[in-house]
């Protein structure tokens, strides 16, 4: 019933919005209880198209939306953009035409909420001087920040290691003091429409509410998270408004686990993998968001869903174990509120295909674990 659901969407949404060419379609919804596929549609997809303008009644919950000409996935109660690694070379004050394209297509989608995954700008470099990181961040208002603004659209976001890097010299102070220094400054000076439940360490970490959604944002731009943070964690997903939330998503820069090629290996990746999993399934949270890999995989281990989030500035990568080309990506993710279920809908931002899922390795043997693509059960 919920293929052929599905499928009367599509084809109203390619009705509605005139396109003559089929679309290259793979939805997943997945249960937090019961990870089994739903169902797919292939097909190719148009050219770029501009996004189509706002409606003034605020979506129902089923209807089909995206930009004009492009598949228009059913909605779900809640609707997130993930994004991720936006930034160039270092010391970059342009961005890619692809994170050009995205931000100008998000409010076509009209989600909730945009979740950005880390590396807004390209820092981490110390020959950059002030003046230098200083324009980055005001491209980044001006070519990111300011469009979502402008939509109306709140940001909820990760500090990557190229924005402001926790790395830390033998004698314990920042390798990268002027980067978070700078980060920190840009975030506090701006407005912010997240519904915070507690800013005291914004924006390296910190938590807010949305729609009965909690999440928990942490700093994992470096691979180590300090005993501090993890007992700060453990308060923030025990609290009262943590657990009485319907759902509990967590966001950070690094992945637990190793999925891309040049990446799966030790300090691309948090330590202590499977202590922090297992933290995070014993308060129950949904999904673990990430960025740092350039790799797009939506995978699962134990009870965790893991979204690996796409590169859509430089340097897309290779999944380990795949042939497939790299492709830089932006996710959309429905959420059904009653059932705690997620559908992603990931479109190749070069070509706006949608991925076919089922192309993906069905499984990533990276060097700390493998990771399943999240249709599959693993092995006991």
């Amino acid at each position: 019933m919920k293929v052929k659901t599905a499928q009367l969407c599509m084809v109203i949404s390619l009705l509605v919005g005139g396109v003559g060419a089929s679309l290259s379609l793979y939805q997943w919804q997945l249960q937090s209880s019961n990870p089994n596929l739903s169902g797919s549609q292939p097909a190719p997809a148009p050219s770029p198209l501009p996004p189509s303008p706002l409606p003034s009644s605020q979506p129902s919950q089923g209807e089909a939306i995206a930009p004009s000409g492009l598949f228009a996935p059913p909605r779900g109660d809640v609707r997130l953009v993930v994004i991720s690694d936006l930034n160039s070379q270092y010391g970059s004050t342009s961005y890619a035409p692809e994170v050009t394209k995205a931000i100008a297509l998000i409010p076509g989608w009209q989600p909730d909420l945009v979740l950005g995954g880390g590396d807004m700008v390209a820092g981490q470099s110390r020959s950059l001087n002030r003046a230098q990181v200083q324009a980055m961040w005001a491209a980044f208002d001006r070519s990111v920040a300011a469009p979502l603004r402008q939509a109306q659209l709140p940001l909820g976001f990760t500090i990557g290691n190229h924005d402001g890097s926790g790395a830390l010299s033998p004698a314990g102070r920042y390798i990268f003091g002027q980067d978070r220094q700078m980060a920190s400054a840009y975030w506090r000076q701006r407005p912010s429409n997240l519904p915070f439940v507690d800013r005291a360490q914004f924006p390296f970490y910190y938590t807010f509410a949305q729609d009965d959604i909690f999440y928990l944002v942490w700093d994992a731009s470096t691979a180590k998270i300090t005993p501090e943070q993890l007992a700060w964690v453990e308060n923030s997903l025990a609290s009262p408004a943590a657990q009485e939330a319907k759902l509990r998503i967590m966001i950070g820069h690094l992945p637990l686990y190793g999925i891309a090629v040049g990446r799966n290996k030790t300090g691309e990746y948090l330590h202590n993998a499977e202590q922090l999993r297992s933290l995070m399934e014993r308060y129950r949270v949904h999904t673990y968001i990430s960025g740092h890999q350039h790799a797009y995989y939506p995978g699962r281990r134990g009870q965790l869903q893991l979204l690996h989030s796409g590169a859509l500035g430089g340097g897309p990568r290779q999944l380990v174990g795949s042939d497939r080309t790299p492709q830089k990506t932006l996710t959309v993710v429905d959420i059904d509120s009653a059932a705690l279920s997620t559908t992603y809908t990931t479109y190749d931002m070069k070509t706006l295909q949608v991925i076919d899922h089922q192309q993906l390795p069905r499984q990533i043997a990276g060097q700390n674990g493998t990771v399943y693509r999240r249709d599959i059960n693993p092995p006991n």
